[in-house]
């Protein structure tokens, strides 16, 4: 198969797959979204799913959330991990919308990048899930799956953003991260990986990434 051969297999499988798409995380406008997608780093998004309302029963809204302290935010937040970091940016991203934007997340990804810890991932799959603007948000799923699939080096999350965004035609970014994310949860896992139900892998793989699972499969007999 040749490169664009195995582009083609990739987007028509995860549409068949995946004709619709849920959004991981529950939120209900794009600020809730984003303090969402911010609490959801290096934790789990159904975690974060019982936390946030929890959270958005106090304060769904950034007026609302300045009224708490730092400490009550990072009480109610304490189960997703990270609690000190994450209810500083919280608190600091809601003061400043208040301050800054009448309340209103802005669209545009610059500016939603200035944000206290809003780094470019968060700023991306806000822009692309909130807004629709296309964006393609590289989380650890599309960054293993696009290496294991031989579509990026896999040197660094930039590389695999790049890569994926060169390959993939830019009206279907939005659907396609969260598509590859779902399939690499279901089917193509790091851990408890079984490459007979990973059908694109097992068709278009990297032969460094299938020799060594073969070779892993072998030792473990």
């Amino acid at each position: 198969m040749t490169k664009a051969e195995k582009v083609a297999f990739t987007i028509s499988t995860l549409q068949e797959l995946y004709p619709e798409i849920p959004i991981p995380l529950d939120h209900k406008d794009p600020y809730t979204l984003l303090i969402a997608v911010l609490l959801s780093a290096q934790s789990t998004d159904v975690r974060v799913n019982k936390i946030t309302p929890l959270l958005f029963a106090k304060a769904d809204n950034p007026y609302d959330m300045v009224k708490l302290s730092v400490e009550e935010i990072r009480a109610i937040i304490r189960p997703v991990g990270l609690s000190p970091m994450k209810s500083k940016g919280i608190y600091g991203l809601s003061k400043m919308l208040v301050e800054k934007y009448n309340g209103i997340v802005p669209k545009e990804l610059a500016l939603l990048e200035e944000f206290p810890a809003v780094g470019h991932k968060t700023a991306s799959v806000v822009v692309s899930q909130a807004f629709g603007i296309p964006a393609f948000p590289v989380d650890t799923h599309i960054h293993r799956l696009m290496y294991r699939w031989g579509f990026t080096t896999g040197k660094n999350v930039v590389q695999t953003e790049k890569d994926a965004k060169r390959l993939f035609p830019l009206e279907i970014w939005n659907d396609l991260h969260l598509q590859i994310i779902w399939y690499g949860r279901e089917y193509s896992p790091a851990r408890g990986w079984d490459l007979e139900k990973d059908t694109i892998t097992k068709t278009i793989g990297r032969k460094k990434v299938l020799d060594a699972y073969f070779k892993n499969k072998k030792t473990r007999k």
